[in-house]
């Protein structure tokens, strides 16, 4: 019951952050699970493959409540989602593909090294400047496969990428934002995909799993989400946003810090 009551609070907290910042759930649902998953004495070889193959599992909940919001407001610019969605699910096959090759340390570490730059761009509010346009579709379908192929080795829905990539292009904040929570439910699909597909070969996994999706996490999670993401995106424009993102970077650095002690 007490890990249920954690999947649950773990995916309210990441519904409202995927809406509101645009920055994934993920980011907070990987390393969640990481801890959990240890508390939980799962196989140790296997705990940073089941923490990526569920969070991505879980996004494709999420992200699809949080679009239908931003969707609402005119924030998603379908046509951007379209050209890109090739490449994601490209890459986002491939990056899965390599990811069930990797080491848990290896996993760790290079989320570790992701969460600080990520956090280091949210502190000083780093921002593209916008030098050109959106490319054309073999531009698209390459961006997008790197975007799928990185946010599938750290088990997120990519926006901490996107909508950096879109602002660079000319896109407005509002629109990147909600645009980058659409471009999220073909990376966390075709994510669940790979990982369920490449973990079914997999020895010792704890009962209850499909490939490297733990089943029990993942209903807790998006049980949570779907009912919050909406919340995020409704607050998103209304809120401070810059603000509440440095002070969710300080949260990161803390997070990150945590699970590169627990490397060594």
């Amino acid at each position: 019951m007490i890990y249920w009551m954690a999947y649950l609070l773990v995916g309210s907290c990441a519904g409202i952050l995927a809406g509101l910042l645009g920055v994934g759930g993920g980011i907070i649902i990987v390393p969640m699970l990481t801890f959990l998953f240890s508390m939980e004495n799962m196989p140790a070889e296997h705990i940073a493959h089941l923490s990526l193959g569920t969070s991505l599992a879980s996004i494709v909940f999420t992200s699809i409540s949080s679009f239908r919001t931003h969707h609402a407001h005119g924030a998603v610019k379908w046509q951007i989602v379209r050209r890109i969605s090739p490449g994601i699910v490209a890459g986002t096959l491939f990056g899965s593909w390599v990811a069930a090759r990797l080491t848990t340390g290896f996993l760790k570490g290079f989320f570790v090294l992701f969460i600080y730059v990520v956090a280091v761009q949210m502190l000083l509010n780093v921002k593209p400047a916008p030098h050109r346009e959106l490319p054309g579709v073999p531009g698209m379908s390459f961006s997008g496969s790197i975007i799928g192929c990185i946010s599938s080795l750290v088990g997120i829905g990519g926006g901490s990428m996107s909508v950096p990539f879109m602002l660079w292009c000319n896109t407005p904040l509002h629109i990147a934002i909600g645009t980058s929570a659409a471009i999220g439910l073909p990376i966390a699909a075709a994510g669940a995909i790979g990982y369920i597909a490449n973990g079914l070969a997999a020895s010792n996994l704890p009962s209850m799993s499909a490939g490297f999706v733990y089943i029990p996490a993942l209903i807790g999670i998006s049980g949570a989400s779907i009912c919050t993401a909406p919340i995020g995106a409704r607050l998103a424009h209304r809120l401070p946003v810059l603000h509440l993102k440095r002070i969710f970077a300080i949260m990161l650095i803390g997070i990150g810090t945590k699970m590169l002690l627990s490397l060594g």
